[in-house]
């Protein structure tokens, strides 16, 4: 019989009996691997033990040990050291503990420089050894309401250093060392700067041209320009126009005034006049038409800055002090007190005194026929003299009230062949246009300022429809 194959029950057997011979392997494995996980987890504990006690050392040990060191620190005492400064260069000249300071002071209305130094508690040597060293090229005998001067004292008052602007573009310092002066100049470069302006009159001039952004004296000059074409105190209507191209200064990037007036129109009654700012070949400048011809005529329509006509040319008029009917053979021009009195053209101070009812009178003489007469003067101009040579515009005296007069203002007459005349009406003699040559040039010269004009009276005519 062949070999019997093992049963079910044959396997059964033989896996218990492998199973039993291993067992104890099996256990011992397991022993050794639940060792090694009780190691790791021992491990993991004392590692997060020392992390919290880090913590606690970070957070409680070390503030209250730096507070320490701190305390400690505070506790102990500092030292000071002196080191010696280098010396300063020319400390004797220029020490900055005691550096004289400069004072200000501004030129008051009607003040002179005598007044000013006498102000400022200067000698009058001081005073003369500034004009001295200044030899006239800065005016300074001729001052301006404003004009600035800076003063620097030494330690008992006396003058060191006096400082000024020669123009507008030069400043000087005069610097007083005993029995000497040395003068400085600075350069002060300034910039001009293109500006327009334009207007309606609905009311006056001044105020029409403050609202275009002009100043007082800017209208002042625009008036002056067209003076001798418009008298601004009876021509003047409302709807009238003008508009202005002039420079702005500037020194240091700082806005200083309005310059001159480069180019201008004033529509009057619907009459347009033009005036261009040129310079001439021999370097004047002056105001002329868009035709050439001169602005400045052979004698002013108006002497003075007036505020009214308070009287015209009469030959029957009730005079308001004498009460009869007596000629009136001038125009009286109302102004206040101390206004200036231009000369209406150049000529020769023929009389300046008193004349009756004139009060303080002058009359000038300006060619073989005409001659002009100003009356009621609260004074004369300084330095006017009879047999003077005066020029148009010049100052002659200052509106008052002297004589037969009621009121402050100017009596002006205009005088042919010894016989008054209208001077509101009177035809002046019309002035020649440029030569050829310069007219071209002066065409040029000024078609830019032209379309600029153009521009300026579109821009008016606009508003004035608006």
């Amino acid at each position: 019989m062949g070999t019997a194959k093992p049963g079910h029950g044959a396997r059964a057997t033989l896996r218990s009996v492998v199973a039993h011979r291993h067992v104890r392997f099996y256990l011992h494995a397991a022993r050794r691997a639940h060792a090694a996980l009780l190691a790791r987890r021992r491990h993991r504990w004392l590692l997060a033990g020392a992390l919290a006690t880090a913590a606690v050392l970070a957070f409680i040990v070390l503030p209250a040990w730096a507070t320490l060191q701190r305390a400690h620190a505070a506790a102990q005492p500092h030292l000071r050291m002196a080191l010696p400064l280098p010396a300063l260069q020319d400390a004797a000249a220029d020490r900055i503990s005691d550096r004289p300071v400069w004072q200000a002071a501004s030129v008051q209305p009607g003040q002179s420089l005598a007044a000013l130094f006498a102000e400022q508690g200067l000698a009058a040597d001081d005073l003369a050894r500034a004009l001295e060293a200044d030899g006239g090229r800065s005016g300074l005998a001729r001052l301006h309401p404003g004009q600035r001067f800076e003063f620097q004292r030494g330690a008992h008052g006396e003058l060191l250093a006096l400082r000024y602007n020669r123009d507008e573009s030069q400043q000087v310092t005069l610097r007083f060392d005993g029995d000497s002066v040395r003068v400085q100049l600075r350069s002060r470069p300034v910039e001009r700067m293109t500006r327009m302006a334009h207007g309606i009159i609905t009311d006056s001039l001044f105020a029409a041209g403050n609202r275009a952004g002009m100043s007082d004296a800017m209208v002042l000059e625009l008036a002056r320009v067209f003076g001798y074409d418009i008298d601004f105190a009876q021509d003047l209507r409302e709807g009238d126009r003008f508009a202005v191209v002039y420079d702005a200064v500037y020194r240091d990037g700082e806005y200083l005034h309005a310059g001159n007036i480069l180019a201008a129109e004033f529509v009057n009654r619907g009459h347009r006049y033009t005036a261009f700012r040129y310079v001439l070949p021999d370097g004047s400048a002056a105001y002329f038409s868009e035709d050439g011809r001169p602005m400045r005529k052979s004698f002013l329509r108006t002497p003075v800055d007036f505020t009214r006509i308070s009287s015209r040319f009469s030959v029957a008029r009730m005079h308001p002090i004498l009460g009869r009917m007596r000629a009136h053979r001038g125009v009286d021009y109302a102004a206040p007190t101390g206004t200036p009195i231009y000369a209406a053209g150049d000529g020769v101070v023929v009389f300046r005194g008193r004349e009756n009812g004139y009060g303080n009178f002058v009359l000038i003489r300006h060619n073989r026929d005409i001659s002009t007469a100003y009356g009621h003067l609260s004074r004369f101009a300084r330095g006017l003299h009879r047999g003077e040579r005066v020029h148009q515009g010049e100052v002659i005296g200052y509106v008052g009230m002297t004589g037969l007069a009621t009121g402050p203002h100017l009596h002006y007459e205009f005088r042919v062949d010894g016989v008054q005349r209208d001077p509101l009406t009177v035809t002046l003699p019309k002035p020649r246009p440029l030569p050829a040559l310069q007219l071209a040039a002066f065409r040029r010269a000024i078609a830019p300022q032209r379309v600029r004009l153009a521009r300026l009276d579109g821009d008016t005519r606009m508003a004035r429809a608006r």
